[in-house]
Parts: C-alpha cells; structure tokens; sequence
C-alpha cells in the first residue's frame, strides 16, 4: 500500500485573483475521502516543493452526503467530496494524482468554495415551497395517496449539490436555463396537495425564459446527481404539462 497520496488543486485567492494549481503529498490511511485530504492539508499547509502555504478552502457540513455543500470537481467530474473514497481514484496502482478544482460555472468564492445562489433564485421564480402561512393550528393535511407518496418521495431527497448544473451543456452563461433540479423540485411540489395551488404559476415560469424549452434532454443530469434522482423522468413530466398549460392559457386568455 502507498504512504503517501498525491492532490493537485487549483486554487483562487479571491473572485478576481488568477487561479494556480499547487500540489501536495500527504499521509495514506485506508477508507480516506476527500473531505480527509482537505483536513489533512489544513493540518500541515505545505506543498510538494516545501513552501508554506494556506488550508483550502471548501465547503462542507454533514459530512455525510445530504447538505450538498462540498460539490466539487474530482478528476474532472462532479461530485461530492464526503462520499469520493481515495481508494477509487486513485487507480489500481495507488499512484494516480487526485485533481480537485471548483464546480465551473458558478463564480468562485475562493479556492474550491463556489457561489450557487443561482439554484435559489431559480427555486424563488417557479414558487418551489408549499404556500401555508400563519401562526395558527391549520389542523392536518389533506390526505396523500401512497401512489403520489412514492413519486414525490425521490424527488425530496435533493441536496441543491447544483452537479447537475454543472454537467449540463445548457447551462451556461449563454443561457438563462433554470436546470434539472428545478424542474424537479417544480413536479415534486405540484404533486403536493397544498402545494398544487401554486401549480400554474409554476408551469407558466417553467415555460418562460430559460425554462424547460431550454433542455436539450442530454441526460447528463441522471448520470451525475449523486442521489439517483429521477431527473429526465421529471423533465420530460414538466415539459407535458408545461405545454398543456400553454394550451389552456391560449383559449382562456
């Protein structure tokens, strides 16, 4: 087994700042992942060639694969680092050089942290939330059939990780699309009971600019999300609906 491991990382001081690529040689311990290489660095912030350096910046929190924070590129795909074991990226061998950089198309925070509001702003404009206010008892809900229970049940496991974005040829600076995990989370709340009050108003944003007219059906998005999300399954419900909307409206209108 190897001792040591070897990480390149591209690196950015700041949203302005040029990024540079510094390499590090750490310690080997079996059943590593990548968020333990990160705190490995922390610990001893010294590169290949000795110079002294600073830790990392990332984002992490659970630990565990369900806050999405620590989306990053790893060997140049998307993808979390508390769940990329060192031992299946390395090769057979235990030689092959671990690359990590920031997800490439939000704007960089600094080093491998990135800014995703814009999954945040997209989830505001398609109303993906069950509109119940009040300080009052509402009493129990309206009662789900196990049917919808078991359709909507994937969707909600979405962590806003924002992989999908980063691998679909659509989203880009070009484009206004809202991605895969939107449109998600549009059906997962128009199947909802309460939720589907807001259902026009979210097919109507959905067929907008950068809406689902947007998507390419690459399915990029299914083969990343790292929670197995039915993804172009819901894409391809949201754009049925979406155009039987546009149909309503054009005769009621």
């Amino acid at each position: 087994m190897p001792s040591t491991i070897k990480v390149e990382i591209k690196r950015q001081s700041s949203p302005d700042a040029a990024p540079v690529t510094e390499k590090f040689e750490i310690p080997y311990r079996p059943g590593m992942n990548i968020t333990s290489v990160l705190g490995e660095i922390a610990l001893n912030p010294v590169d290949v060639t000795g110079k002294q350096t600073t830790p990392v910046t990332y984002d992490s929190n659970c630990l565990e694969e369900i806050c999405g924070s620590c989306a990053m590129l790893i060997n140049g795909k998307a993808a979390m680092a508390c769940s990329a074991l060192v031992d299946k990226l390395t090769g057979p061998s235990k030689d092959q050089t671990i690359t990590l950089a920031p997800l490439s198309k939000f704007p960089i925070v600094r080093d491998l942290a990135v800014d995703r509001s814009v999954l945040f702003e997209n989830l505001k404009k398609v109303k993906a939330w069950v509109p119940i206010d009040g300080t009052y008892d509402l009493g129990s809900g309206p009662k789900q059939a196990p049917q919808i229970q078991e359709q909507r049940y994937p969707l909600s496991n979405c962590i806003s990780c924002c992989c999908c974005m980063e691998v679909c040829p659509q989203f880009n600076l070009s484009t206004s699309f809202v991605g895969a995990a939107t449109i998600a989370q549009t059906k997962l709340f128009n199947m909802d009971p309460s939720g589907s009050v807001l259902k026009e108003d979210r097919l109507r944003a959905l067929s907008g600019d950068g809406g689902i007219q947007e998507c390419s059906f690459a399915q990029n998005c299914v083969m990343t999300c790292p929670k197995e999300l039915p993804l172009t399954e819901a894409i391809s419900d949201m754009g049925r609906d979406v155009f039987i909307q546009k149909v309503k409206d054009l005769f009621t209108r």
